[in-house]
């Protein structure tokens, strides 16, 4: 027996040495170790062996082990181009199975209409002829819905379909669900005592969905709005003196039915503070502060406005600039005092650092040529860099507006005194198509069209084609403006015009013009600006009646004016759309006789001056006055002043001027001034609806004609009139109402009791 069992194992112990079946495993238990004869490689068919093999770790003579096996299996399946890998030993060979992935023959998508499949396909990371693979495909997935997200549809889904064909290729199907819009339910805010809800609204861009937003997506949910929105939110704080303020969150929740979010941002306002003492301090021996606290435009007493600081440290960088010292750091040393409620502002100027603009680079301009945005920076390679330079460098591109996005960094140069401005842009369409419609009480219906390109040929340069008709009027108008007139800081251009203006029931004739202006402008500073005109025009005085004035018929007939002209401006408004503070004021004078048939002296000159009552009451205070002053012959009647209408409300266009007693007709005067006082407040309806009310009165007159020419009433007298009215930036252009009522006149003035326009473009 007992050699019967010797004998059986020792037979077995023979088999498992020698047989080539034996496992790897059971080698090593005994002590023994394989080495690989071959890798074998199974499955594969566009993947060429060889390329297998590559990710083995295990070559030919090679120990085999289970370490090695793994890490095979690993790389394998990290490469992405196989479903399902399988690596096994076989005796002393190393046998790998793999199964492609499928290669992607067509992608396509189905149920989109809001957005392209362009648009979609550009987002998309797989390709045809693109290795497909699950972990790929919801990638692409996540981005679909990103950019769904992002257009303001967050209810939208995306399920990819695979379609099998043969030689192991697949098109690859998006089955998109667009869903509906998910807009703004409500905004709401918290913490907020000293401005209400409406006014926080109206400060913000995102806003609240109403019926009529469909012309903008501002109450579509964006992140990154909601972002900007807390910015807005800071300087609006700021600026109003209210140093501490925050945000504490803005918070965006998805309704239940995933249509719609509300949005609530939380806040601390904190108390209003004052500015106190300011004062400007040097630590550059050869530059003392003397002098330069003129140049700062604060007040001890007046609101905080960190805005004001901000332009403080613009300023005096510019004239220390100008005296030479150009490394300097202009640091606001701040001093909070709690109990006063007041800040201590010390600008103080520091030796800055050495540091040299090394090279301007411009990146994302495509059409807009490099010298177009190269002049916007005030910084070129050479000069020493200024920080106040390169933030007014990206307000001024960013004025342009030819371009969606600007982003100027200043990144290290080729030596520690040296740097690189970095400037990336993201350009936007600068054409403009425009039809308009409308109604004006003066000129009836109205209607125009417009086409327009700001940045001609990339260069800047903006040419408009206008063509405007009403029921007593029309007009063509092409102008050309180029910003960099002889590549020099001078606004230069053209235009040429043909006007008609049917005027038998205001002066019984009919006007025709035609002809051109050359433009010529450049500005002294931040607030004086000066422009140049010369102009050539052929009028003509048609159609009059055989009623007329004699004084109208005289003025029957062609005649040509030649006539130079300059404005000069001074604009000192926080804001030149919707001023609330500030003084506006320009002189205007022509002359004409430089040939043509016409001599003559023009002058006007217009002031107007907004003192804010409160946050939401604006005063504005304005007043003009012209004469004209004749050389040689009597002056031409479409030539003088008449009032009414816009210039003075309660009374019609051409309404106040003197007057023919038997035909009536307005002959116009050789002056005029007028004055008014307008208080302009909401009406309680949310800001964002914009619409304003406004109270005012109105002052004017105009006067001196040639009495000779018939029977006129000159009297010159003062007319006065008192009335309201209400102003609406609707979706469909802008609307005003003016109701007056003249308390001064004379018995031979038009009066007109309502004024209204209404227009669009679109």
């Amino acid at each position: 027996m007992r050699y019967f069992l010797f004998l059986a194992f020792f037979v077995a112990s023979l088999a498992a040495g020698v047989c080539p079946g034996a496992n790897d495993a059971h080698a090593q238990s005994r002590g023994f170790s394989l080495k690989a004869t071959e890798i074998r490689v199974e499955g594969a068919q566009r993947i060429e062996a060889e390329t297998v093999r590559s990710y083995v770790p295990i070559k030919p003579g090679e120990e085999i082990t289970p370490r090695k096996l793994d890490e095979a299996l690993k790389k394998l399946f990290a490469t992405g181009l196989f479903a399902d890998v399988v690596v096994r030993q076989a005796g002393t060979a190393v046998v790998v199975r793999v199964v492609e992935n499928p290669v992607i023959n067509r992608i396509a998508f189905e149920g989109n209409k809001r957005i392209e499949d362009n648009v979609l396909r550009q987002e998309v990371r797989l390709k045809p002829r693109i290795v497909y693979t699950r972990s790929r495909v919801q990638e692409d997935v996540q981005r679909l819905i990103e950019i769904y997200r992002r257009s303001g549809r967050f209810a939208a889904s995306v399920e990819p379909k695979v379609i099998q064909l043969e030689q192991n290729r697949v098109d690859l199907v998006f089955e998109i669900d667009e869903g509906e819009l998910t807009q703004i339910r409500r905004i709401s805010f918290i913490g907020n005592r000293v401005y209400d809800d409406s006014d926080l609204r109206s400060v913000i861009q995102t806003k609240e969905s109403a019926w009529y937003r469909f012309l903008t997506s501002d109450d579509n949910y964006d992140p990154d709005r909601m972002s900007f929105d807390r910015e807005l939110l800071r300087r609006f704080y700021l600026n109003k003196g209210y140093a501490d303020f925050r945000v504490v969150s803005a918070i965006a929740e998805l309704a239940p039915d995933r249509n719609g979010f509300f949005v609530t941002f939380t806040i601390e306002e904190g108390k209003q503070y004052r500015f106190g003492k300011i004062s400007v301090k040097s630590a550059i021996k050869e530059l003392t502060a003397a002098g330069l606290r003129d140049t700062v435009d604060i007040a001890n007493g007046e609101s905080y406005n960190a805005e004001k600081v901000e332009n403080a440290i613009t300023g005096l960088t510019d004239v220390v600039g100008t005296k030479g010292f150009a490394f300097v750091d202009i640091r606001p040393r701040v001093k909070r005092d709690r109990k006063k409620r007041q800040i201590d502002v010390a600008f103080d100027i520091q030796e800055g650092p050495k540091v040299y603009v090394e090279r301007v680079d411009i990146r994302g301009n495509v059409r807009t040529i490099d010298p177009v945005i190269r002049r916007e920076i005030p910084l070129v390679e050479g000069d020493a860099f200024n920080a106040a330079k390169l933030r007014r460098a990206q307000k001024n591109i960013r004025g342009l507006r030819f371009f969606s996005k600007v982003d100027i960094k200043n990144v290290p140069g080729s030596a520690p005194d040296k740097t690189r401005l970095d400037v990336k842009v993201q350009e936007q369409s600068t054409g403009e198509i425009s039809l308009g419609a409308g109604f004006s009480s003066s000129v009836g219906l109205l209607a125009d069209i417009g086409i327009r390109e700001r940045n001609l040929l990339g260069r800047a340069q903006d040419l408009a084609l206008k063509f405007q008709i009403s029921a007593s009027s029309s007009e063509i108008d092409l102008k050309y403006t180029d910003p960099y007139f002889l590549d020099r800081k001078l606004l230069g251009g053209f235009d040429l015009f043909r006007t008609t203006r049917d005027l038998g029931d205001e002066s019984s004739f009919d006007r025709r013009s035609i002809g051109g202006v050359l433009r010529l402008g450049y500005d002294y500073y931040d607030r004086w600006s000066q422009r140049w005109q010369y102009k050539l025009s052929a009028d003509d005085v048609t159609n009059v009646a055989s009623t007329a004035s004699l004084a109208v018929q005289q003025q029957q007939g062609e005649s040509t004016v030649s006539s130079i002209g300059q404005t000069l401006t001074y604009d000192a408004r926080d804001d030149k759309l919707t001023p609330r503070e500030g003084f506006l004021s320009s002189y205007s004078a022509s002359f004409a006789g430089i040939g043509g048939t016409v001599r003559y002296l023009k002058n006007s000159l217009t002031a107007t001056q907004y003192v804010p009552l409160s946050d939401s009451v604006v005063t504005a205070l304005s007043a003009s006055g012209g004469y004209l002053l004749p050389i040689g012959d009597d002056a031409r009647i479409i030539d003088r002043f008449f009032l009414g209408g816009r210039s003075l409300r309660g009374f019609a266009p051409y309404g106040v001027s003197p007057r023919d007693r038997a035909s009536e007709d307005a002959v116009g005067g050789e002056w005029f001034y007028t004055g008014s006082v307008q208080f302009q407040f909401p009406l309680g309806l949310p800001n964002e609806f914009g619409v304003k009310g406004r109270a005012f009165t109105d002052l004017g007159s105009t006067g001196k004609t040639d009495t000779s020419l018939g029977t006129i009433d000159d009297t010159g007298s003062l007319r006065g009139s008192i009335g309201f009215g209400i102003s609406w930036q609707s979706p469909f252009g802008p609307f005003t109402i003016d109701i007056a009522t003249p308390y001064l006149k004379e018995g031979f003035d038009q009066t007109e009791f309502v004024r209204f326009d209404f227009g669009t473009r679109f």
